[in-house]
């Protein structure tokens, strides 16, 4: 009898053994990367949401989860599981990929970081290195949106141009090829798609001068399959194929000299059954169209919906959302696919609300206008013609020789924040905002062959042709907007304090997830828009979430870290971390970060002895040289770049040692050795001052 105990307890023990190594073997199994991601694993993440396998979760780019173990009754239950800290206090822009148990996720300077998705644990990192002197040519931060995922490899764009292919187990770098010319003002701040086995990555630099144009690389060796540029280069050098000849009508003068525009820097979207890839282009350089083609015309491809054949990057067909683009109003906005019922008939579809305010529903097969309506306040604009598909411009828009207050500005009323759409709800979900900018012709422009930085350039709309005069009318804010695409009427709308809000995620749990600016990370019902839960984040939110499954356990990550265009000069939250990840689950049981409040203090006590006439000169010379990044001097609290009139004292009175001697060039900021005299840099510092003692002396009345 004791031996039979024995040897059921010797069974019983081998059992148990047996079961633990399996389930250790399924969490190890799901915490390393070892299941190569293929075209047809792609293919499937229509129908697989589990993992978060491509930028916009799936081909369709419409970042809608189907997971349902989070939804509208039990989201208040959500709490934190795990948190990282990225330690940037810039701009983080990026949505993670997550793929069997591991988070890819990208920090400024495109840094990207390999984390287990269960606990957070960093596995491995890797920094490109890239120049610091590179931030010169980005127009709005060291942001980067986030990486690709194919067969064992991760890829990333670096914002000095490179694309670099690294092993998704190790992170070590596997290939790396440099996209761009290095002489000219390119960046890369998007993330790469994979398409049919190659990796298809586009470029920014549109504001300072450059062609546009997006290439595909083959995902083993790096080598170049093919490039497809945006707009005609010189017409005497020949043409790269029939669309570029074609398009070339549509310009006139010397387009070419300063580039023309209409880089690819975000948006693209894939229907493999109709073996189209879709891109959305950008705005022209320079922006004020009378400096790049002064006789007018559409200017095609900019600010355009293009289709390509991704097998050898051939022209198919464009929309142009924009024609005569001249405000910056790119099409570089969220594309979205989707299948619709319209007017009794299905229709295959490409959805997008670019920064000119129409929300736009095109027949993805052919390009054809379906409908637009105005999701935003305008008046560049009266409406779009149903029969020609073309917006009915206002005259005075063209600002050809007054001031003219754009609506939207050239910020756009929907920016690169990624929107959603619900398969069950029918609704988009958009992160609307308005900013209104004053604009006028500058008659002083000249295109600067030299390559200068965004803060080193004329002052003037960042080399662009236009000049800000300010002075607006028009309200800011920014928004939550629920759109019927359908009907083309809003069906809610949560107000927000600022705009310049995070991305969004939407799932079959019947919630919207949105991170805002003033440091929050919000859940809403996805039918009505009511409030579910709300969590402080310590800092503003520009990215989209995403949502993931492990285990059988379902995880919400949101990637926060205050910067881009209007976080880099504004501030909406009252407490400044560095940029961190935040992932959560019902019955989390981790603590959020301590969040410390901002300490700002007006600078006070810098001597100089510049007169009131040498003041005035010291303000156009910082609106000239210090504006676009730091922000009017006192007059705000700044944002992720430090506003110089709350800046230390000792900082301003040795501010020659930052300008001329290159003192925080390893921090991005330029020297302007050459550019500025010793005797400017005293008219600026005097100004800063004058500024910061007119503000305290405003704030004690």
């Amino acid at each position: 009898m004791k031996n039979k105990t024995l040897i059921f307890f010797c069974k019983l023990t081998v059992l148990l053994f047996g079961i633990f190594v399996f389930s250790y073997g399924q969490q190890k199994k799901e915490a390393v990367p070892n299941k190569g991601i293929t075209d047809e694993t792609l293919l499937n993440a229509n129908n697989d949401s589990r993992s978060w396998l491509t930028h916009g979760l799936n081909y369709n780019e419409n970042r809608f989860s189907q997971l349902t173990k989070i939804n509208a009754k039990n989201v208040k239950d959500l709490k934190l599981s795990w948190s990282f800290d990225i330690a940037e206090m810039k701009g983080v822009e990026a949505t993670p990929i997550i793929a069997n148990g591991v988070m890819y996720v990208t920090g400024p300077w495109s840094k990207v970081f390999a984390l287990n998705a269960v606990t957070g644990k960093k596995i491995w990192q890797f920094d490109p290195e890239v120049p610091p002197a590179t931030l010169q040519n980005a127009c709005c931060d060291a942001v980067n949106r986030g990486v690709a995922i194919y067969e064992n490899k991760i890829f990333v764009g670096s914002l000095d141009g490179r694309l670099i292919a690294l092993n998704a187990k190790t992170g070590k770098k596997v290939w790396e090829v440099n996209t761009v010319d290095k002489e000219k003002p390119y960046t890369i701040t998007g993330a790469p798609r994979i398409i049919k086995g190659k990796v298809i990555i586009g470029n920014g630099g549109a504001d300072l001068g450059v062609r546009g144009y997006l290439t595909a690389y083959d995902a083993n060796t790096g080598k170049q399959a093919w490039r497809f540029y945006s707009v005609p280069g010189n017409p005497e050098l020949g043409f790269e194929n029939k669309a570029m000849e074609m398009a070339a009508k549509t310009w006139t003068g010397e387009w070419w000299k300063a580039g023309g525009g209409g880089t690819m820097w975000d948006a693209m979207a894939f229907d493999p059954n109709l073996n189209l890839m879709y891109v959305g282009t950008g705005n022209g350089s320079p922006w004020n169209q009378h400096f790049r083609s002064p006789n007018g015309g559409d200017n095609l491809f900019l600010s355009s919906i293009v289709a390509l054949n991704p097998d050898n990057g051939e022209y198919v067909w464009h929309y142009q959302t924009t024609p005569g683009e001249n405000w910056d109003y790119t099409a570089t906005q969220h594309l979205i696919l989707a299948d619709l019922k319209i007017e009794g008939e299905n229709r295959k579809v490409i959805m997008q609300a670019p920064k000119n305010g129409f929300f736009y529903v095109i027949d993805r097969t052919n390009g054809k206008f379906i409908s637009g309506e105005a999701f935003s306040q305008m008046n560049w604009a009266t409406g779009i013609d149903y029969k020609t598909g073309r917006p009915i411009q206002t005259p005075e828009s063209r600002y050809a020789d007054q001031p003219y207050e754009a609506v939207p500005g050239p910020f756009g009323a929907h920016n690169w924040q990624s929107m959603a759409y619900n398969i069950n709800t029918g609704l988009v979900y958009i992160p609307a905002q308005q900013k209104p900018i004053t604009l006028m012709s500058d008659d002083k422009y000249e295109y600067n062959k030299v390559t200068e930085s965004m803060a080193m350039a004329t002052g003037t709309g960042w080399n662009t042709g236009t000049v800000f005069p300010g002075g607006n009318k028009y309200p800011t804010f920014g928004k939550l907007l629920a759109w019927n695409p359908i009907t083309q009427k809003p069906a809610w709308e949560v107000q927000h304090i600022a705009p310049w809000n995070g991305g969004v995620l939407t799932t079959a749990g019947n919630l919207v997830f949105q991170g805002t600016a003033d440091g929050r990370f919000v859940a809403y019902n996805a039918e009505n828009g009511t409030k579910l839960w709300e969590t402080p984040t310590g800092t503003g939110v520009v990215a989209a979430p995403v949502t993931y499954e492990i285990n059988g356990q379902q995880y919400v990550s949101i990637a926060a870290g205050w910067g881009g265009a209007i976080g880099s000069t504004n501030r909406y939250s009252a407490s400044q971390i560095t940029g961190k990840v935040y992932t959560f689950k019902i019955g989390g049981k981790s603590k959020m970060p301590e969040f410390p409040k901002r300490k700002q203090v007006l600078v006070e006590g810098v001597t100089h002895n510049v007169s009131p006439e040498g003041i005035q000169q010291g303000f156009k010379l910082y609106m000239n040289n210090c504006f676009v990044c730091h922000g009017m001097a006192a007059a705000e609290s700044g944002g992720s770049i430090p506003n110089l009139g709350y800046s230390h004292k000792d900082v301003i009175q040795n501010l020659g040692v930052y300008l001329l001697e290159g003192a925080s060039q390893k921090q991005g900021m330029p020297n302007f050795k050459g550019k500025l005299k010793e005797d400017e840099v005293e008219k600026i510092k005097a100004f800063i001052q004058n500024m910061a003692d007119d503000v305290r002396k405003s704030s004690k009345k």
